[in-house]
């Protein structure tokens, strides 16, 4: 089926190169006012200025007229652990008590709670949990996300969750790339055997993960009390022997040599770097401008504001040169939303982005961290027709100023309006 949308007061974000886009480069985002916009079965065909809309495509069979409103690419979430078993809402008091992240971890809350929960439920009562969870994120505008594994600590769980993330990449219409991260935290028979936890995860899980074809990337928790990054690239080079690129969790609680090894293994992403020393963000900085790492470093806003940690460096990251990316964390411990209009509000509001570099960060950077940079992320003809359709709004500002609104009006998937 082939429609067209008319009157659309701005169209944002529409590009023709495949760019990862650095520094400077983030306040820079394409629109086209008074605009019109075609789509094709799954994909963009064409757009322009109304004034160049030719008498032929105004017969097109479905009009669509949209005026006074925006169209926006859907916002790629690269950082979710989006299947989870039960809430976590108890350690949310423990921390209004004073309870630390570390602390609810040591007497065995946190990832070990999610842990615990997770063997206990079935796969087919994770997959449908997993996909209310789902909808309610393409209905707030995400169409395209990376779901983590982790919550399963051994080896037939962690298939068990990574199966579940398979099925819903089947069975959905948004975009969807699976990462494995069985390396998310020590279970607690092997507190004191790392080698042997390890061991199992090269020999028993890797395996079996590559001959299903179960993941694309895999990640490490590599901090503190957590994998160090020794520990972190033996895990990695023997995941990348089986295809699977990382996308590493670091400097989240501590700086201990993430950023380093992410960087010798050229990590797709380095996620979360809530904890970022001078010496962190001049070799990030360094290492972006030379090319010797070409990835992103991908923001978790609403994770740090849930434990009230101090927000990641944005500005700093985005003046030092690097390519910032901005992703939800959606998880039940530590960011209980997967609400990524409240990430790029929050990214402008508490870490000093422009509307730009968020919009930027949210869609074509978030694509890029999932290496989905052909598929969305912009206004693009050949890509796939995900689009958020606004209310009528008075700027592009707007979006992020009013962080309490729900200013969308229509999902579109894949050429299909979300119900």
């Amino acid at each position: 089926m082939t429609s067209i949308f008319t009157n659309i007061k701005l169209l944002v974000n529409t590009r023709q190169e495949f760019k990862l886009l650095q520094g400077n480069e983030l306040k820079n985002l394409p629109c086209i006012e008074d605009a019109y916009l075609i789509i094709e079965g799954e994909e963009i065909a064409e757009y322009g200025s109304m004034s160049a809309l030719t008498s032929a495509n105004r017969q097109l069979p479905t009009e669509i007229n949209v005026c006074g409103k925006y169209i926006l690419p859907c916002w790629c979430d690269s950082h979710t652990h989006l299947v989870y078993a039960g809430s976590r809402e108890n350690e949310f008091v423990d921390k209004i008590q004073g309870l630390s992240y570390a602390a609810i971890a040591a007497k065995g809350g946190g990832i070990l709670n999610s842990a615990k929960k997770f063997r206990e439920t079935t796969e087919e009562e994770l997959f449908g949990t997993a996909w209310e969870r789902l909808q309610e994120l393409t209905r707030l505008g995400t169409g395209a996300v990376e779901i983590k594994s982790g919550y399963g600590l051994t080896t037939e769980t962690e298939l068990k969750m990574l199966r579940v993330i398979k099925k819903l990449r089947e069975r959905s219409n948004t975009l969807i790339r699976s990462t494995f991260l069985g390396a998310h935290t020590y279970p607690l028979e092997y507190k004191d055997d790392h080698q042997g936890y390890i061991d199992k995860i090269i020999h028993e899980m890797l395996p079996v993960i590559a001959s299903e074809k179960l993941a694309d990337y895999v990640d490490v928790f590599c901090d503190k009390g957590f994998f160090s990054a020794a520990e972190t690239e033996t895990i990695c080079k023997a995941a990348m022997v089986y295809g699977l690129k990382p996308k590493l969790h670091v400097n989240q609680l501590n700086s201990i040599g993430g950023i380093e090894t992410g960087i010798k293994l050229n990590a797709l992403s380095l996620d979360h770097l809530e904890t970022l020393t001078e010496n962190d963000i001049q070799l990030l900085s360094r290492s972006s401008a030379d090319g010797t790492w070409k990835g992103t470093c991908t923001l978790l806003p609403t994770a740090a504001f849930f434990l009230r940690m101090p927000l990641q460096p944005a500005r700093q990251l985005i003046d030092a040169g690097c390519a910032v990316a901005l992703a939800s964390d959606y998880n039940p411990g530590s960011s209980p939303s997967g609400n990524m209009n409240l990430v790029v509000a929050m990214s402008c509001i508490q870490m000093k982005m422009l509307p730009e570099e968020a919009i930027n960060a949210a869609t074509i950077n978030g694509a890029f961290a999932m290496e989905l940079e052909k598929n969305v992320g912009t206004i693009t003809a050949g890509k796939k027709a995900n689009l958020i359709l606004t209310k009528v709004v008075p700027s592009l500002a707007y979006l992020p100023y009013s962080f309490g609104s729900n200013l969308i009006e229509k999902v579109m998937i894949r050429g299909e309006w979300v119900q």
